[in-house]
């Protein structure tokens, strides 16, 4: 474990966990075996970290999101209350085949409360998906994505700003 690292009595971090410098781990968190913590980050209230994953740098996963076996978050990403990502194409109980499905978070993205990532996807650098969006396919970078499936109604800057046409 790295310097600098905050860790909440109530929290579960698996000793096969990396954690780097400075990030701060709350209350009732698990992060998983194998999991791979990147510096700086902010794991808020009830974040479920599955083995294997992969969180980049200065990222903030707020209050109760899961993140699953198979999902890659890159650096600077924003992860808003209550969003889930899911692993598995065709959901089933008992799947002696099943296999993982990726998904990929780029670089800046930010995901709003609420909202599902279907595995599968890529969401673009610097994308915004708003509150309660079901993204169903990959979302390219820039975009500003809302509704059921997720569509694109715009485009942000980096700050987040929405702009007229592609930055």
């Amino acid at each position: 474990m790295a310097d600098n690292v905050y860790i909440h009595p109530t929290a579960s971090v698996d000793a096969r966990a990396e954690i780097g410098e400075g990030t701060r781990i709350w209350i009732n968190v698990q992060v998983r075996e194998g999991a791979r913590i990147g510096r700086d980050c902010i794991l808020s209230k009830d974040v479920y970290v599955d083995h294997a994953v992969i969180i980049g740098d200065r990222c903030k996963i707020q209050n109760s999101v899961s993140v699953y076996n198979g999902v890659t978050i890159e650096d600077e990403v924003f992860v808003g209350p209550n969003a889930c990502f899911t692993n598995d194409k065709v959901p089933r109980a008992n799947n002696p085949d099943w296999k993982v499905t990726p998904t990929l978070v780029r670089r800046g993205a930010s995901i709003g409360a609420n909202a599902t990532i279907v595995c599968g996807s890529v969401i673009g650098e610097f994308a915004m998906i708003a509150a309660g969006a079901v993204v169903t396919k990959d979302v390219e970078p820039f975009a500003l994505m809302m509704g059921n499936p997720a569509r694109c109604v715009g485009y942000v800057d980096e700050a987040g700003n929405r702009v007229e046409g592609r930055p």
